[in-house]
């Protein structure tokens, strides 16, 4: 298929040279699509169906198989041999059951290893005599050792993650999952089917995958190629705000208060609050003639605008058009005949353009934003009544800086700018949003996500036990208010494929103090022997980092998670002792397979084997007890296979 591509003649067949490079461009990207990838079989499933599908064989009466797999694939005379796991064929695969077989008489499972096909397993489903007994191939896969990127999920997806993957696109997703639930890899999955169902659609408005850093966006980068799909742009909150350049760091009060909804209400006020009524009429000259418009007259266009609510910036540019109109009223009035360039010349005129100028002042939002933080008198005036004093004088800054390119902005103002850009001017919307780690958003970053999908749909994904912000989500309801979608669906994954049901057992310990709302998780994998905790006295250092070494005598990957403070101590502790190790983000090979692990970065990243060191340092680096619990409990949920703790300083009374 790649080579019937490759060998394609473009010439003479555009009309123009745009339109040749524009075809240029989708071949390269068609040929990309195609491309070989040594450890991914074409094809993981076959389905045996009772009875024929295709309208031509429909009439024999006999049945149709169809071999699953994550593309298209068809043979050199254009027929089909393995079916895209997106189409509606193919979804029997994934949602059949000896209750419901869906027309399938045999669904088989193929194992592969390192590209190879090494086993096959049958399930007769129609087959009534046949025991109903737990996939051994889908377990095999779902436990094989994370060495490389994360890997997709497309041959082990289970009914209630196919049930949210298909979800019309119409509608918004919000998908609370427990750690290891496959929530990630959901909500990717999603974008790839949405891709396939809706290409046209989605080629014209995009799709966008938001995740909470730079280095969870590189671990799940591989994915989507994996799965034929390219053109999906990720990013992450900060990035959908870089107005202007973070230099500064809020205090966590400062932070909170910023990201909080009342200062969508604050900001509001700060764009209209230049926006007046004139005392004197307006003169406008044409020819020689003179036309008045009362002081009156420009009050009530101008309050009429203000009561539509329509965008600061639009509404700029709507006022010299309104007061044209009333000119050309007198004028008619006057015995002319003006036509519309007779309104667009009058709204242009020098007279009209002061009213509007002096009324309806240009608005440049990071200019606004930098007074707000910067003038006590002008943020009392705009935050009457939502903000007290006290937390006024938290909002400002400590320093106030001159101008704009100077001002120590921080990561929360810059959410503010956006707002304010977004109070002028509209934001453009995609066609669909992907925002993982949602949790741990604010408010004011709900608001700023939502304003890329207002027109269209989004993916929500999250789990409120990992909320490690002190701004962090409380309900679902309430953050989809924000997020502008409080209609979406809320789905509940509790059933774990990842972590062992040891490990997850010890983390929900902490579940009544940080998220007392939500039912403990549960996983199929009963490893025994995946969890260990042990105390050292002395020598904590050299306890972990000869934990570390042992993990690596195991296959598959190695995390050491560790307290930001820790992570310098034990980057030369391991360099010392001979043991290379990565950065988060960064592939494991078969050399480095050891990836040292910042808690603060350890969210949605994941490891056969996991070392962790002190948790009392890694609740003790966070500004409060609780968002300190919630990071130890994300620290905990990291291990595929197995999970080391060790600790000198006592433990937390819920994990005791």
């Amino acid at each position: 298929m790649r080579e019937d591509v490759e060998a394609l003649d473009l010439k003479d067949v555009t009309g123009t040279w745009v339109s040749a490079v524009v075809l240029q461009r989708q071949v390269e990207e068609r040929i990309a699509a195609l491309a070989d990838l040594a450890h991914t079989p074409l094809f993981f499933g076959r389905l045996d169906y009772l009875h024929a599908i295709s309208e031509d064989l429909s009439e024999g009466g006999g049945g149709e198989r169809f071999y699953i797999g994550r593309r298209h694939v068809h043979d050199a005379g254009g027929d089909p041999m393995v079916i895209d796991w997106r189409a509606p064929v193919s979804q029997p695969f994934y949602r059949a059951s000896r209750t419901d077989p869906q027309d399938v008489e045999c669904r088989r499972r193929f194992g592969y290893t390192g590209g190879e096909l090494t086993a096959y397993e049958d399930e007769h489903l129609s087959d009534p005599a046949e025991a109903d007994t737990a996939s051994a191939l889908l377990a095999a896969e779902i436990e094989k050792p994370r060495v490389g990127p994360m890997r997709d999920i497309v041959a082990t997806i289970q009914p209630e993650q196919d049930e949210i993957v298909r979800a019309d696109i119409t509608g918004t997703v919000c998908v609370q999952g427990a750690p290891g639930t496959g929530k990630t890899a959901v909500g990717l999955h999603r974008v790839a089917y949405l891709l396939y169902a809706h290409r046209e659609r989605l080629a014209r408005t995009g799709t966008l995958v938001i995740g909470p850093n730079s280095s969870f966006l590189q671990y799940i980068e591989q994915v989507l190629p994996t799965l034929g799909e390219l053109d999906v742009a990720q990013a992450t909150v900060q990035q959908l705000v870089a107005h202007v350049e973070v230099r500064g760091e809020d205090t966590a009060e400062a932070a909170r208060l910023k990201g909080d909804a009342r200062m969508a209400e604050v900001l509001r006020r700060a764009v209209r609050s230049g926006i007046s009524t004139p005392t004197e009429p307006l003169m406008v000259v044409r020819g020689s003639r003179r036309w008045r418009v009362p002081a009156y007259e420009l009050t009530e266009i101008i309050e009429e605008l203000k009561g539509r609510e329509i965008r600061y910036g639009a509404a700029r540019e709507a006022l010299p058009q309104r007061i044209a109109h009333a000119v050309l009223l007198k004028m008619e009035q006057g015995g002319e005949a003006p036509d519309d360039r007779v309104q667009d010349a009058v709204a242009r005129n020098a007279a009209v353009k002061a009213v509007v100028k002096e009324c309806w002042p240009p608005v440049e939002p990071a200019k606004l934003v930098h007074r707000l933080l910067s003038d006590a008198e002008f943020l009392a005036e705009c935050a009457a009544g939502v903000y007290d004093e006290a937390e006024q004088a938290a909002l400002r800054w400590t320093k106030p800086a001159r101008s704009v390119k100077t001002a120590p902005w921080t990561a929360a103002d810059a959410v503010l700018v956006d707002e304010a850009t977004d109070l002028v001017q509209r934001t453009t919307s995609l066609g669909h949003v992907v925002v993982d780690e949602a949790q741990d958003l604010s408010p004011m970053q709900y608001r700023a996500v939502g304003r890329r999908c207002s027109t269209g749909s989004a993916t929500v994904l999250g789990d409120l036990a990992q909320g490690t912000t002190p701004w962090a989500t409380a309900s679902w309801q309430e953050a989809l208010h924000h997020l502008g979608k409080p209609e979406a669906h809320i789905e509940e994954l509790t059933k774990g494929f990842r972590v062992p049901e040891e490990v997850i057992a010890y983390a929900s310990r902490l579940l009544p103090e940080i998220a007392p709302g939500l039912a403990p998780a549960t996983s199929i994998r009963d490893l025994s022997g995946s969890l260990t905790v042990s105390h050292h006295a002395d020598g904590l250092v050299e306890a972990v980092v000869e934990a570390c070494r042992k993990a690596l005598t195991f296959e598959g990957s190695t995390g050491l998670i560790a307290a930001d403070a820790r992570i310098p101590v034990f980057a030369e502790a391991l360099t010392a002792a001979g043991l290379p190790h990565l950065t988060p983000g960064t592939e494991t090979t078969a050399e480095a397979r050891l990836t040292l692990v910042p808690a603060s970065l350890a969210k949605g990243l994941e490891y056969d084997y996991v070392v962790l060191d002190e948790p009392a340092a890694v609740i003790t680096g966070e500004p409060d007890e609780r968002t300190g619990l919630r990071r130890l409990y994300v620290a905990l949920t990291r291990a595929v296979s197995g999970l080391q703790v060790l600790h000198s300083e006592p433990l937390p009374t819920a994990l005791l």
